[in-house]
């Protein structure tokens, strides 16, 4: 079977679309990359939320899908609107990479004095709104400025002095097995810096008529992994967001019990508040986590 995959150009999205392509070839099949420039590659002199319109770095890649230009979209999940465009669907996930969020710190920035290591009144480089919220929570002295880029530009600027410090997703920087030795490499654990939704998971889309390769991907499709990132992407639907929502959740399941870490405010200058849930039963789950955050706005 020849198979098409759609991908952004960047470093990490064709890393990401090379590990799918690497495992569909190993079955026996025909692969080959397609790029997309989506509408978020390219816009880089403005914030997310300046950026009409949702799905800055999706749209073009599902409308190829759709006018079957290519068989197979490779998304970062975290990107995807929570519900799929009419006659799309999510044929497979990933393994989850490490979800959490790290702090790096350039060597003249970095304070052992200071919580997180980081220097007083620190200029912290991030464009999530959700991480925003959550470092101010933590430490508000710090100035919160703007970071665009790909993975590796972030970096770059921080190592040009336009920041002390930069919030990325760890999950890129380990696939792309960056050399951050001059750095300073802060963990934020996920249950008290919670990430987005279905960080670290990789969403395989395809058309929903497409039986054939939806039943090639169920060979490296991972339920573990899906059942987790459901509950974490429900809750993001039933609150309305897309990817600018303030809204962090990090769902473990750890001997039959589901562990769900919220981390929420009703906008980005807001401050987040942490909340957890645990339960054997994930029945209505969904539901009472959103009824709670939405209380948290009234």
């Amino acid at each position: 079977m020849k198979i098409r995959i759609g991908s952004r150009g960047s470093d990490l999205a064709l890393w990401q679309a090379n590990f799918v392509k690497d495992q569909l070839t190993e079955l026996g099949h025909e692969v080959e990359i397609k790029i997309i420039v989506t509408k978020g590659d390219q816009i880089q002199d403005l914030s997310f939320d300046k950026i009409e319109g949702k799905g800055f770095f999706t749209k073009e890649i599902e409308e190829a899908l759709l006018n079957k230009e290519i068989d197979l979209a490779v998304h970062s999940h975290k990107d995807l609107e929570t519900t799929s465009p009419d006659g799309l669907m999510i044929g497979a996930v990933s393994y989850r990479e490490d979800p959490k969020d790290i702090l790096l710190i350039r060597e003249e920035s970095y304070s052992d004095l200071m919580f997180l290591d980081l220097k007083e009144d620190a200029v912290v480089g991030t464009s999530s709104a959700r991480r925003q919220t959550q470092i101010r929570r933590l430490r508000p002295d710090v100035k919160i400025e703007d970071l665009r880029g790909n993975v590796p530009t972030r970096i770059n600027k921080l190592r040009e002095g336009q920041y002390d410090a930069i919030i990325l997703a760890a999950a890129g920087v380990s696939r792309l097995e960056l050399n951050l030795t001059d750095l300073r490499v802060i963990d934020l654990d996920p249950t008290w810096f919670v990430p987005a939704p279905a960080q670290g998971v990789l969403g395989l889309q395809i058309r929903e008529a497409d039986v054939e390769l939806y039943e090639v991907l169920r060979m490296i499709h991972h339920p573990e992994v899906a059942e987790r990132i459901e509950i974490e992407r429900g809750i993001l639907r039933l609150m309305d967001g897309g990817c600018q929502l303030p809204l962090g959740v990090y769902c473990i399941k750890e001997f039959n019990e589901f562990v769900v870490y919220t981390s929420f405010t009703q906008n980005k200058d807001g401050v987040a508040e942490i909340s957890s849930y645990q339960t054997h039963d994930k029945v209505g789950l969904i539901e009472t986590i959103a009824e709670d955050l939405k209380d948290e706005l009234s």
